[in-house]
């Protein structure tokens, strides 16, 4: 499933195909503020959005085997509520 299917599946609901486009990038868009002042977002039963810090790293290059300074960085995460994990076995 893609935007486009999510959007057509919320327009089934909502009763407009624009209504549900909205409300979708509203979501999308609230997280990601969210996740880039470094807040954790909880939808209870579904899952956690937050941010993670990966430490710097040596890594290699595949193409010549020689090794390169990967630095530190924050990488969004996400962890699946009990519903959620239940709702898929």
């Amino acid at each position: 499933m893609n935007k486009a299917d999510l959007v057509a599946e919320v327009a089934k609901v909502v009763g407009s195909k624009r209504k549900a486009e909205d409300a979708v990038s509203c979501v999308f868009g609230t997280i990601t503020k969210g996740l880039k002042k470094g807040q954790a977002l909880t939808l209870v039963g579904f899952g956690t959005f937050r941010v993670s810090k990966r430490k710097a790293r040596v890594g290699r290059n595949p193409q010549t085997g020689k090794e390169i300074k990967i630095p530190a960085k924050k990488v969004p995460k996400f962890t699946a509520g009990k519903s959620l994990k239940n709702a898929v076995k």
